[in-house]
């Protein structure tokens, strides 16, 4: 899923007939309503765009809904020394156990661990990978 549909074509086109294994979707996870349950949820840079409450509550019950209970959730953000925006937007930074709290009860940390992103133009950016295991 992207908010953006020539982002997700870009994907497709990458991916050629492996596309047609993937669910996609074009939707603003601060009001999608998951189609389905997932055993796996990839979330590669979404929820640090994420700066208010209301809208991290919005993901969380998208991802409530549509994670399988025992399913693994993997989510990439900004890390704490990370860029404060991107793309002109601010962004909401992370280390693996601020993100856990974030996460609640629900989503039991595995996992997180750093990396250096560099970006097309060359810059580096500090990320965090977390892996959750879904309660149930």
């Amino acid at each position: 899923m992207d908010i953006a549909a020539p982002a997700l074509g870009a994907s497709k086109a990458r991916l050629g007939v492996a596309a047609e294994k993937v669910c996609w979707e074009v939707a603003d996870i601060t009001n999608w309503c998951p189609p389905r349950k997932f055993n796996v949820w990839h979330d590669r840079a979404v929820f640090h765009f994420l700066t208010e409450p209301e809208q991290r509550e919005a993901y969380r019950s998208a991802l409530s809904r549509g994670v399988t209970d025992g399913g693994l959730v993997i989510i990439a953000t900004f890390a704490g020394d990370g860029p404060e925006k991107c793309s002109g937007l601010p962004v909401q930074r992370y280390d693996p156990i601020s993100l856990a709290a974030e996460m609640g009860d629900g989503f039991q940390l595995i996992d997180g661990r750093p990396e250096e992103h560099v970006t097309p133009w060359g810059a580096s950016q500090s990320f965090n990978w977390c892996a959750f295991h879904r309660a149930g």
